[in-house]
């Protein structure tokens, strides 16, 4: 059916990129032999199966080079971040047999699920503040171990602010005293020039449709050396059986050497838009603020609040923005960011946030457009709100 709305008209722009990214060409390429000519089992033992055995060793190579792992071997591939995260805390923490976790109060839903379950079988969960920009003290950390500590998981970067968190100084901590340190990596992987050496993390989850690769596959590092517990190997086959998702094991390897080559020019290219996009948008609307670390976040992401707006009713208005109010697993629900409510903004406030996006296809004269077609929506909205306000503030009185 044709889409004869005034926003269908007007086109569809895309400004989600934390959410997802779009396969590049190459890599749909180099996946596409893997569904038709190369359809071999990588388990299998004849010729169609030793031949997707080694495509896959390839890709376990590039995939780790992305994210500095010592060894091909650290890296297991896995159906995406949620399960690899799944896998370090339903599997690796349990198997640690210690009954106490921490994590920060910003994660995922992947890592902050698992964590409630974990409180129903139970164990004992720590969550870690953060301050008014989404850090954590990594004195925090060292203050909440004890003991029967077995896992911290600390996201590398937040989902919807973009900060970044000290890794580095947090798994100085846990290494002391002998805590495994898991990140979720999902944000910075293909992004950033990460290093899981310098960061000093035990597990890592990443996805690789944030990179510009296929959905439905991902991966968790898992340092060689670092004891998983009794009798919990660290290879696909002891931590998620299973037939090799052979195409999007060669896709994520390809997306993987792809991110290496372009993520400095893509790191340039998002933060000069982003840069370029606040400044137009707090120009037309003054009271607005940006959420996050004014440094320390990764360079394609902006988190935008417009006191007095429903955002809701902004992205109902022009759905083909391509514009999230928050985490893509959340915004559909009308309750209220957790992570922005852990950050000190009221459950109003966080109701009045935008979360914009910058990729490696985006470019000026999309965000130009997208600053025309949003501020007049974003007044729109505060003026009807005050409309309210005012009505109801009369028949108060």
């Amino acid at each position: 059916m044709a889409d004869t709305t005034e926003a269908g008209r007007r086109g569809a722009l895309y400004f989600d990129y934390q959410a997802t990214t779009p396969v590049d060409p190459s890599v749909v390429a180099a996946m596409l032999p893997f569904f038709s000519d190369q359809f071999g089992n990588a388990g299998s033992h004849h010729s169609y199966g030793t031949a997707a055995a080694f495509h896959v060793a390839a890709a376990r190579q590039q995939v780790a080079q992305l994210i500095g792992a010592l060894s091909s071997d650290e890296i297991v591939f896995t159906a995406g971040a949620t399960e690899s995260n799944a896998i370090a805390i339903r599997k690796i923490f349990v198997a640690a047999e210690r009954n106490h976790f921490i994590t920060t109060a910003i994660e995922h839903s992947s890592v902050l699920g698992p964590a409630a379950e974990l409180v129903r079988a139970g164990h004992e969960v720590s969550y870690l503040a953060v301050d008014r920009q989404g850090r954590v003290d990594p004195t925090q950390v060292e203050s909440l171990i004890r003991p029967e500590t077995g896992l911290v998981s600390v996201m590398h970067a937040n989902n919807e602010v973009g900060t970044i968190q000290p890794l580095a100084d947090i798994s100085r901590i846990t290494r002391a005293v002998g805590v495994l340190l898991h990140a979720d990596l999902t944000q910075t992987a293909g992004a950033l020039e990460v290093d899981v050496q310098e960061l000093g993390v035990d597990l890592a989850s990443f996805s690789a449709h944030k990179f510009y690769g296929p959905k439905g596959i991902g991966a968790l590092y898992v340092r060689r050396g670092c004891s998983l517990g009794k009798g919990l190997g660290r290879t696909e086959s002891a931590l998620r059986p299973g037939t090799l998702n052979v195409p999007g094991i060669v896709g994520m390897g390809t997306a993987a050497e792809l991110a290496v080559e372009r993520r400095s020019a893509d790191r340039i290219h998002t933060v000069t838009l982003r840069t370029r996009f606040a400044e137009a948008l707090l120009a037309a609307m003054p009271d607005a603020f940006v959420n996050g670390h004014p440094t320390k976040r990764i360079p394609g992401n902006l988190s935008v609040t417009f006191p007095g707006v429903e955002v809701d009713e902004v992205l109902r208005a022009d759905p083909c923005l391509g514009l999230a109010m928050g985490s893509s697993c959340t915004s559909g629900r009308t309750e209220p960011s957790h992570v922005l409510l852990a950050l000190g903004l009221s459950r109003t406030l966080s109701r009045s946030t935008l979360r914009i996006g910058f990729g490696r296809a985006t470019e000026w004269d999309d965000c130009h457009e997208c600053v025309e077609r949003l501020v007049p929506l974003l007044m729109r909205s505060r003026a009807r709100s005050r409309a309210d306000q005012e009505v109801s503030t009369g028949r108060a009185k």
